[in-house]
Parts: structure tokens; sequence; C-alpha cells
């Protein structure tokens, strides 16, 4: 009876995906096809794109927003901001997860240390930043240094610094930041990892005269290293979408720009641009993507 009724109504299994096809039309499908279509308008969306050509210089045509997003000089400052968080933060937010995850499972107050750890994660970024802008402040009229560093240095002798406006110290210090907000994430994924290492292995290691740093190195990071992978793309994703940081602590002034602020400061007064550049943000995620799927592809058919 049931597989007549089905034969009958052969549209009813629709109306169960109806609700959710409707939600992903309108809040995923319709703005990615509206962002591509005004990424080949003029700066403002609204007219054809060769409206922006100058005379006598470089002009793109309809690709002119991207020409914008790949040469223009506040946007190739994001780009190298970019790389350079890529480079250093990913990295960086990894082997702290790593060794965290290695020194609390020494610890007889593991889950206590863990928290402590993981705590801003709960901490909205917008939040951490502000948080961490009085850290960093620096009181240039010669009165009392409120901010934590500065304070610090100045209590042993040392000159203030300025931390988010000097170009020697100011992508760096962002990054500690990132690497403070995810450090715990990173953490809490690779712990159940080592936890899955089998003891007897290690054991076997221990017994047959295998130093503590040749059993992590040859033996748990090896066994673990899928789970690493998964968490460094997954920071390389968060990463090149990096915004609150530096939106709050710096604005992208003082050569911090990145590419996700860049593209929300234009998305009002230049949003064809501003659409070019949501663009090339996710063409440079598409292969982690696809990076990720293989990766998961690969150990589906190990099983």
């Amino acid at each position: 009876m049931t597989s007549s009724i089905m034969k009958q109504r052969p549209w009813v299994p629709l109306l169960y995906l109806l609700p959710a096809l409707i939600i992903m039309f309108v809040f995923i499908i319709y703005p990615m096809f509206n962002t591509f279509v005004l990424s080949f308008r003029d700066k403002t969306g609204t007219q054809p794109a060769s409206v922006d050509c100058v005379p006598n210089e470089p002009c793109w045509g309809n690709f002119e927003n991207y020409r914008y997003a790949l040469t223009n000089p506040e946007m190739t400052t994001a780009l190298r901001n970019n790389a350079m968080w890529l480079l250093l933060m990913v990295p960086g937010t990894v082997i702290a997860g790593l060794l965290f995850a290695v020194l609390a499972d020494k610890v007889r107050y593991e889950a206590l240390a863990k928290s402590i750890i993981f705590m801003p994660m709960a901490i909205s970024f917008v939040g951490a930043g502000i948080i961490w802008r009085f850290v960093y402040a620096i009181q240039s009229g010669g009165g009392e240094q409120i901010g934590v560093l500065n304070a610090v240095l100045v209590g042993f002798g040392v000159k203030p610094v300025a931390w988010l406006s000097d170009p020697l110290f100011n992508n760096y210090a962002l990054m500690i930041v990132g690497v403070w907000l995810w450090a715990g994430f990173c953490m809490t994924i690779l712990s159940a990892a080592l936890k899955g290492v089998p003891t007897e292995i290690l054991e076997a290691a221990r017994v047959d005269g295998a130093s503590e740093w040749r059993v992590f190195f040859n033996i748990m990071v090896p066994l673990i290293m899928p789970t690493i992978v998964v968490v460094t793309t997954t920071m390389v994703i968060n990463v090149l979408k990096i915004f609150d940081i530096v939106f709050v602590l710096t604005g992208g002034n003082f050569g911090t720009e990145v590419i996700a602020n860049r593209m929300f400061k234009l998305i009002v007064t230049d949003t064809g641009r501003s659409m070019a550049i949501a663009v090339l943000l996710v063409l440079l995620t598409i292969p982690i993507m696809i990076f990720n799927v293989y990766r998961f592809r690969q150990q589906e058919a190990m099983r």
C-alpha cells in the first residue's frame, strides 16, 4: 500500500526537501550568483565594467574589478599580509595546539588546563580584539602606561612600543591574538587524536629504549598526521578570511590590511570591487576544500 501511494504521489518526497531548498536558494545560491554578476559590473555595481576604464591606462574590460583586486596597492598589501598570516600564524597555531595537547595530557588537572586554554574560543573575536587593544595600548603623551605590555616594558626601563601602529611589530602583534584565540581549538582536536594512539605501541617503543622525543616524532606524529592535516587546512581557511581581529585592532591601517577587511570597506561605495574581492577569496579557498575532500576519500578507501 505504501509503494502504491508513493507511485501515485512522486512529488511527496520533494515536500520534505522544499523548505531546505528554499533556504539554500535564498541565502546561499542567489547571493553567490548575484556576487558573481556584480563583480563584472563597474565599481558601483550598477553599470557595465567598461565605465571604469580610463583612457591611456590598462583596462581589463569586464574584468576591471578583478584588475583592481589583483593590482591595486592596497589590495597587494592585503594579499601580502594574508600570505604572511598563512606562513606564520597557521603553523604557529597548529604547533601551539599540539604542544598544549601533549603537555595537558601529562598533568593531573588536565580538564582544568584544557578549559583555560580553550576559554578564548568562548569569547567573540570582537570582544577578544577589545581585550587586546588594552594589552597593546600606548600612552604617547608621557602619562602612565595603562597597556599591559608597555607597562611591563616601562617597569624594566624600556621605552614603550606602538604595537598596533608600528609596521615593524603590528602584523605580528595581530597574529599573536589569532594564535591565542585558535590554539585551544587546535589543542582540542589534536588531543582527541593523541588519545586514539594505541598505548601498546607507545609502551613497546619505550621498552625498546626509545626516548620520549623519538616516541613523539617517530610514532605519535605519524599516527595523527591525518588529523594534523585536517586542522592545518581548517586553519588555512580561517586565516584566509580573517577579519575581526584586524577590523577591531587596527581597522586595516598602518600596513595591516587583509582581504576580508578590504572587501568590507568597499561594500557600500565600491560594490563591484568588493564583490570581485569576495569572488577572489572564494577562489582561494576552493583548492583547500578540494584537498580536504581528496584526503577524506583517501582515508575512506584505506578503511
